[in-house]
């Protein structure tokens, strides 16, 4: 046979849409037809004979071309590829199974216990600070039996101690944590627990899920969509804003289920001021500057702090109890700190008296439905949840304001916040592990991460759902995939709660598995000798970020205990050692200017890498001033610099960047690990140094920002200010 002739008809045979037909038809998407041609094809062309059957019909498509009366059609090497492609894909030949397996359509009948009883449910809809989540807490606490599901740890402790401090026995159920009402360890008959820990087997009178609008969260919305399917409560009250209302009413009519809705208005006034703060010395005791990375954060506490005032700092990765007590040092009157810095981590579960609301930024890092990494300005619910929390009511405040540092960005927040709400237009859902273990009997070769890609390639949803983001979950499956685990221990680790930028976290994960497959318990000496523990007081920045994944690593600890008892048996001696690592924490984000300073004067390389915990506003391919190291955090300097670089501005807000703030933190860090860097590199003189240094300064005192002419000068011409920009 020719082999261009046999190459020109296997090309042609790739083409034809009535194969594309039948190979859809036999479980073959784009994605895996065009795999299994390339295969195909590598094996006929490389082969050193193939089969008499095959060879025969390549014969007669080959004699046969181009004449009247064929002797074969490209059509017929189908049965030939769908047999190649089943020993490359041997999914194929159980797809009906695993069709049926992964078909998402009718998430209400995974329920059957939900499905017996008819429901009662009532939509609490409003804004922050409307008192709509108040009125269902008190339904739970009048109840016979409750549970209370809550997005955070800190929102389902507040209802622990609510209900028991009214004399209502609750227990307390998260993650990483069982805390008993009754001294017996008897459970009591309500329950406050984070959303992902709430039990649909168990009955109750009254059940409360807030913030129902996260149900569309990328990542966690499968954890509202399974609670509102599967709660076998006779009354169901959801809480949330009301561009869920629509959704949560055609979730129920499938159901079979009516919805009541209650509608609450802001219980305080909230204003949005005429003008920017523009500069900090312009802080009022009771303001909260809200950022969106930890390097604002750092800059602006300093800034606050060497004007002689006391500010108290909030981010997500702290420990709840170090954000507890930040937020009960800014609400204490007698306490001196009045000014609170913080990142939308306030947007839910704290209690603060905060006057007026500061936004540093409108333009915020997020993660899309896909997995990918966006920067754009904040949605008006993000806006309204943080704007919200001014003139909380019952506080010392009896109106809240909301204004932006800069005066460009008023505008647009004004924009935002006039906006309607999107309404939440879909529901999230996610693979059980039930549904995981028949995908590996029939496919018992696959990686768990294989067998989770082909889950979601044959899942079926309709209109009203969409499955979560499970990169993460890919992420771990890959990590320890090499470690020897049963499916279903394996599973368990990979819904471990972790921040996998974190290397140190991620690490410890891996030796947990690795320990966790030879059987050998991970003893309390075994986690101390890891962590090094016991652990000093932060010096410097790097070292009080270490500080916060050891205490992630503790949770993780806590975390796995609860799901192998056996294997991690050293909980309460954890739990007392990570009681002891918050308060090292919280004297750490006490004298974090401190902290600061020390970083900046070490000024080592990766020093000041290591302080961001979102991806950096300045993540530019083009610009290698912008380097980052392996943890994606870049250098304040770079974060600055970069800002100005005209291919990078993927928001037309992010003029903000170039503000007084930063021009003000340029001055400080000139000489900070950029520059140390660069001149390592021999990317820059000591001479250049000076040159830009004096450059800002000269540009700072005409109200300029970024490398310009000097054109204070005056034995410089335009063309020499030119060709030295």
């Amino acid at each position: 046979l020719s082999t261009g002739e046999v190459l020109k008809n296997l090309n042609k045979f790739y083409k034809r849409k009535e194969i594309q037909r039948l190979g859809a038809e036999n479980g073959l998407d784009a994605r895996l037809f065009y795999q299994a041609f390339i295969s195909f094809r590598k094996y006929i062309m490389e082969s050193s004979s193939v089969s008499a059957d095959l060879h025969i019909i390549l014969n007669d498509i080959c004699c046969g071309a181009g004449k009247v009366c064929l002797l074969g059609h490209v059509d017929d090497l189908f049965p030939f590829f769908l047999r190649h492609a089943k020993q490359i894909f041997p999914m194929l030949d159980c797809m009906d199974d695993l069709r049926k397996i992964s078909d998402l359509r009718l998430p209400p009948n995974w329920y059957p216990d939900a499905r017996a009883i008819q429901r009662k449910i009532i939509f609490h809809a409003g804004p922050t600070n409307s008192g709509k989540t108040y009125h269902a807490i008190q339904r739970f606490l009048s109840a016979k039996s409750g549970i209370y599901c809550g997005p955070l740890k800190l929102l389902a402790h507040e209802i622990f101690q609510k209900s028991n401090d009214a004399n209502v026995p609750c227990d307390l159920v998260t993650g990483e944590e069982r805390v008993y009402a009754n001294e017996d360890a008897r459970q009591a008959p309500h329950i406050a627990c984070t959303i992902e820990m709430c039990s649909t087997n168990t009955p109750y009178e009254v059940a409360v899920i807030d913030e129902i609008q996260m149900i569309r969260d990328p990542a966690r919305g499968w954890a509202w969509t399974r609670a509102l399917l599967g709660l076998c409560a006779e009354e169901i009250h959801v809480c949330g804003e009301a561009a869920a209302i629509d959704l949560v009413t055609e979730l129920m009519y499938t159901t079979g289920e009516e919805v009541e809705v209650r509608n609450y208005k802001r219980l305080t006034p909230l204003t949005v001021l005429d003008y920017a703060l523009e500069s900090l010395d312009n802080l009022r005791p009771g303001d909260c500057i809200v950022c969106f990375s930890k390097n604002d954060i750092y800059s602006i506490s300093r800034q606050i702090e060497a004007r002689g005032l006391e500010c108290a700092v909030i981010y997500g990765s702290l420990p709840p109890g170090t954000k507890l007590e930040q937020a009960k040092k800014f609400n204490d009157p007698n306490d001196p700190c009045k000014i609170l810095v913080a990142t939308d981590a306030i947007g839910m579960g704290l209690n603060l008296c905060i006057r007026r609301i500061i936004f540093n930024s409108i333009v915020k890092p997020t993660v899309n439905e896909k997995g990918e990494k966006e920067i754009d300005s904040i949605t008006t619910s993000q806006a309204l949840q943080i704007a919200g929390r001014a003139g909380r009511y019952g506080s010392s405040f009896k109106q809240g304001e909301v204004t932006t540092m800069h005066r460009d960005d008023l505008v647009q927040l004004k924009e935002i916040l006039k906006e309607p709400v999107h309404p939440v237009k879909a529901a999230g859902l996610h693979p059980t592990p039930e549904q995981i273990e028949m995908f590996a009997y029939h496919l018992p070769d696959a990686t768990l991460s294989n067998l989770i890609d082909i889950f979601v390639s044959l899942s079926q949803v309709d209109g009203l759902y969409f499955v979560c983001n499970i990169d993460d979950f890919k992420f771990l499956a890959d990590m320890i995939q090499h470690i020897p685990l049963n499916l279903r221990s394996r599973y368990v680790f990979c819904t471990a709660p972790l921040n996998r930028k974190e290397p140190f976290v991620c690490t410890t994960l891996l030796k947990f598995a690795r320990q966790f497959s030879r059987n050998e318990p991970l003893t309390f000496d075994w986690l101390c000798r890891h962590t090094k523990w016991p652990l000093a007081a932060p010096k410097n920045i790097k070292e009080l970020v270490h500080l916060e994944a050891v205490h992630d690593v503790f949770d993780l600890y806590l975390w796995l205990s609860y799901r192998f008892m056996d294997m991690f048996p050293d909980a309460v001696l954890v739990r007392d050692i990570q009681k002891k690592l918050d308060d090292i924490i919280q004297v750490g984000v006490c004298n974090i200017t401190k902290l600061i300073r020390a970083s900046q004067s070490a000024a080592a390389p990766g020093t000041a890498e290591v302080v961001s915990e979102d991806f950096p506003f300045s993540r530019t391919k083009r610009d290698p001033s912008a380097g980052s190291d392996r943890h994606g955090a870049k250098s304040t300097q770079a974060l600055s610099i970069a800002v100005d670089v005209p291919a990078e501005r993927r928001a037309k807000n992010l003029k903000a960047y170039r503000s007084a703030t930063r021009q003000e933190e340029l001055k400080s860090h000139g000489r900070g690990s950029l520059a140390n860097r660069l001149l390592r590199e021999g990317l820059l003189t000591q001479e250049m140094l000076r040159q830009l240094e004096s450059e800002w300064q000269d540009q700072h005192r005409n109200g300029r920002y970024g490398l310009g002419s000097r054109r204070d000068d005056p034995n410089s011409s335009k063309e020499t200010g030119r060709k030295k920009k």
